[in-house]
């Protein structure tokens, strides 16, 4: 019987791990062969050059630059981004106090709130792209206008030209892009939690500070990990691609100070025609993002918490 039932399971898992391979498998193993050889992109002949291209990643300035950029939108944005939407939806959702004494609640307006924050994911990236890049602009920009219309007309920046601020400029547009993706997030595990927690912290004299921290953010720990790899994914590819793209002056600059390493792999794979340096390049990304997938599931590891 035990044999049957092992042959019966593998009939049902050859197809879809064939799939696996042939689809999400294949194009690593892919990846890392081209690697390895001084293919164009734009013929199929080419050599083997081994190890070469990943010596030339030592020497290259630019992809430093890029990996520099790339780690900091990793560090900083997941940060910013879920700070934010813990905040939000733990304002929308326990953060106000209804006028029974103990009782809790969110904010008054918190449906109209959690609609206005999720706002920004109706629109594709490149409308975001655009409309930051627009009131950006130095000349005709919201930001500069409202800066002359407030007597600082003195405080002219030119955003997305300075080297100094293009990318904190880039990455704050990304953040309003996705926080509100985190704020219904959230606040769909917060409306899940006992609100008998809350009033029984409150009545033992416990304040909003405590409340989030001793019993919201335990809760939401699966969450807000899983919530954290997704951003440090993203800071890492396509989305940090598009913004960068569209935003940045070069782009890419100026002088890389935008410059991000799915926007290198573009580059030398369909300006330079250099697509084994290029792939090279995507397989060193897709070593950084594995290191910090591991590196948060071990730091967030914990016990998991039932209610």
């Amino acid at each position: 019987m035990k044999h049957g039932k092992y042959r019966f399971i593998a009939g049902f898992l050859v197809l879809p791990l064939a799939i696996y391979a042939i689809f999400v498998i294949s194009p690593f193993v892919q990846a890392i062969y081209y690697s390895l050889t001084d293919w164009t992109g734009l013929s199929p002949d080419m050599k083997m050059v081994g190890f070469d291209n990943y010596a030339r990643l030592f020497q290259d300035e630019v992809f430093w630059s890029a990996v520099g950029n790339s780690v900091t939108l990793l560090l900083l944005l997941p940060v910013v981004t879920l700070s934010l939407g813990l905040f939000f939806a733990f304002m929308l959702n326990v953060g106000g106090r209804r006028r029974k004494k103990a009782v809790i609640g969110g904010v008054r307006g918190s449906g109209a709130y959690k609609i206005l924050y999720f706002f920004p994911q109706v629109l594709s990236v490149p409308i975001v792209a655009l409309l930051f890049q627009f009131a950006y602009n130095p000349e005709s920009g919201a930001l500069n206008a409202f800066f002359d219309a407030i007597g600082l007309d003195g405080v002219q920046p030119d955003w997305l030209g300075d080297p100094q601020i293009a990318l904190w400029c880039v990455m704050a547009a990304m953040v309003w892009a996705n926080v509100g993706f985190y704020v219904v997030l959230f606040s769909a595990g917060m409306s899940s939690i006992p609100k008998d927690f809350y009033e029984a912290a409150l009545l033992d004299g416990a304040n909003r500070f405590n409340t989030f921290f001793r019993i919201t953010l335990p809760l939401l720990w699966d969450t807000v990990q899983t919530g954290w790899i997704y951003m440090g994914i993203l800071a890492l590819d396509v989305s940090a691609f598009a913004f960068v793209q569209i935003m940045s002056v070069g782009p890419g600059g100026p002088d890389y100070s935008t410059e991000v390493l799915p926007l290198y792999v573009y580059q030398k794979t369909f300006r330079d025609g250099q697509a084994g340096y290029a792939t090279a390049i995507g397989v060193s990304l897709l070593i950084v993002t594995l290191v910090f997938s591991a590196v948060v599931m071990r730091l967030g590891r914990r016990e998991r918490l039932e209610f």
